[in-house]
């Protein structure tokens, strides 16, 4: 395993290369941040249910051949606004936040990238500069692939440059999605619990509740629904008082959904 610091325009960033897994008596090495290291693609658990990463067998090998891995802490940076892209980040694992900062220095999140996707991918594409600044919220393992290397790539594999579209479409809805949450709800309660509700979609709804892990401060949740930092505690500490929920650490529970829901609906 070998570490480094790696600079961007911008700032530095430490990085975590990685090389390894198994020792020879058989043992799993120790893996940097805790996190359960996929040493390729091709041997990747969750390959099947991530739209870029399920390809053929032989796309897989051609963009392994291309791609270093690299893990990274909290609050690493992969790229910032503004800086010229220089190729796309394949998320294996963690979370990563992109986000957009106005000239007098207000943040707004545009969204929370999850494990499979291509971040970095419209700028990599069009030859621009990135259009958001994308931090490491929990530590994550991440494939960087040159921009002159993904392009070829994709003239080479129609499937892959398919599923470029696809994910592309998808951003696009998202960035709607947001835009009608923070433009079109009527208040900052409104914001506040279709977020949280979206944040558990994922997750599964267990004898009425809905256990779900949210490691986003009150800050960044504000700068996702468009509000103050004071507003958002404000509310969680109303939603708690009315048994709407229920915080204990990273870890929030939603014990009344229809509740929530009802405040989204009006």
């Amino acid at each position: 395993m070998l570490t480094g610091w790696r600079r961007n325009p911008n700032r530095f960033q430490f990085v975590t290369k990685l090389e390894g897994g198994i020792l020879p008596d058989g043992t799993n090495m120790r893996t940097p941040y805790g996190l359960e290291i996929i040493e390729n693609c091709l041997s990747c658990p969750h390959r099947e249910e991530r739209l870029f990463c399920n390809l053929p067998e032989q796309t897989v090998k051609a963009l392994s051949a291309i791609t270093s891995s690299a893990s990274y802490p909290k609050g690493a940076t992969l790229f910032v606004e503004g800086q010229p892209a220089r190729g796309v980040f394949i998320l294996c694992s963690g979370r990563v936040k992109l986000s957009t900062s106005s000239a007098d220095g207000k943040t707004l999140i545009l969204r929370i990238s999850e494990p499979g996707e291509v971040l970095g991918l419209p700028a990599t594409v069009t030859g621009t500069c990135y259009e958001l600044t994308a931090d490491v919220v929990e530590p994550a393992q991440s494939n960087f692939i040159a921009r002159n290397d993904f392009l070829g790539f994709l003239k080479d594999n129609g499937e892959a440059a398919l599923r470029v579209a696809q994910q592309l479409g998808e951003t696009y809805h998202a960035a709607i999605a947001e835009m009608r949450t923070i433009g079109l709800s009527h208040s900052a309660g409104e914001k506040l619990a279709r977020f949280l509700l979206e944040w558990a979609a994922n997750y599964p709804e267990e004898k009425g509740q809905i256990r779900l892990k949210l490691t986003l401060t009150h800050e960044e949740i504000a700068q996702m629904i468009g509000s103050s930092r004071e507003t958002v505690t404000r509310l969680l500490a109303d939603f708690r008082r009315k048994q709407l929920l229920q915080v204990m650490g990273s870890t929030l529970i939603i014990k009344n959904k229809a509740a929530l829901e009802s405040i989204v609906t009006g």
